[in-house]
């Protein structure tokens, strides 16, 4: 018996795979550095992820409610 993703034509199979990447990770700690707040743009070093605690804190509630 074949696997049912077999089954399915590439536009369905792919289609979770593609809107999962295109959106950010639900855990701020999965995100990656990317040299500014991701939560208001400010400008950060190459290796923080948010300006200060209260960004980070903000970022996980709104992801919280977004779920």
């Amino acid at each position: 018996m074949e696997p049912i993703q077999d089954n399915l034509p590439i536009e369905s199979a792919n289609a979770g795979l593609l809107t999962t990447m295109s959106q950010p990770p639900r855990n701020s700690r999965l995100l990656p550095a990317k040299g500014s707040c991701w939560y208001c743009e400010k400008p950060v070093d190459s290796v923080r992820r948010f300006c200060d605690r209260e960004c980070k804190d903000a970022f996980d509630e709104e992801q919280q409610y977004d779920a």
